[in-house]
């Protein structure tokens, strides 16, 4: 990713993306680069495109973002993904999260969180808002026991899991833990690799969804 960061914009009403277009454009690091209006489209857009993060609304007509986001991610050229949702409690977004997105963003969000929350994804940190993936969390249900206990986690890993279900970054997980920051993203990288998963978000998932953090 070069210091510009390029956006493909995915929603089927043209004044919701004019509006995201007029934000995110205004923006001197940001440029959205192509749109679509069904995630019937999306796959040939990111090939054409390129573009680092999708903005992907999670509901359409024909193809909707769970379905797209899904078979985005299995590219090995995926971009990054930010579902675009009215209802932080909606079972779309949980959906969309588990097909691989990379976080959620409301409609109604102000457009310096727009902004944000493309920069954040684009570098590569997870969207999370964990009071939201609580409650989806809940209405999926844990096990009641723990799931990942064979895992094999060590201490630290699982304290690092926890602070990552609880939203932090990894500057505020070295900063709790009085670590490097280094040290933390080792500590990320281990987790995702015992639990088999691909990033961030899909970690915080299983945890919860494991019953390894109880949403209650």
């Amino acid at each position: 990713m070069t210091d510009e960061i390029t956006v493909l914009l995915v929603d089927d009403e043209p004044l919701v993306r004019a509006g995201l277009r007029a934000i995110i454009d205004a923006e001197p690091d940001l440029r959205v680069v192509d749109e679509a209006a069904d995630g019937a489209e999306v796959g040939p857009l990111v090939t054409r495109s390129r573009p680092d993060v999708v903005l992907m609304d999670v509901r359409m007509p024909a193809v909707d973002g769970i379905q797209a986001t899904r078979l985005l991610s299995r590219r090995d050229d995926a971009p990054r993904i930010l579902v675009v949702t009215t209802f932080e409690n909606d079972d779309y977004v949980y959906e969309a999260l588990r097909a691989g997105a990379h976080g959620f963003l409301l409609k109604r969000a102000r457009p310096e969180q727009i902004v944000q929350a493309v920069r954040t994804v684009a570098r590569g940190d997870s969207l999370l808002f964990p009071a939201a993936i609580r409650g989806l969390a809940a209405s999926h249900g844990g096990n009641g026991g723990d799931a990942l206990a064979g895992a094999g986690l060590s201490e630290r890993e699982a304290e690092v899991l926890r602070l990552m279900a609880a939203g932090r970054s990894n500057a505020e997980i070295a900063a709790e833990l009085v670590v490097g920051i280094e040290t933390v993203k080792t500590h990320v990288g281990n987790v995702l690799t015992k639990l088999g998963v691909r990033d961030r978000t899909q970690a915080v998932i299983a945890a919860y969804e494991s019953g390894f953090i109880s949403p209650r």
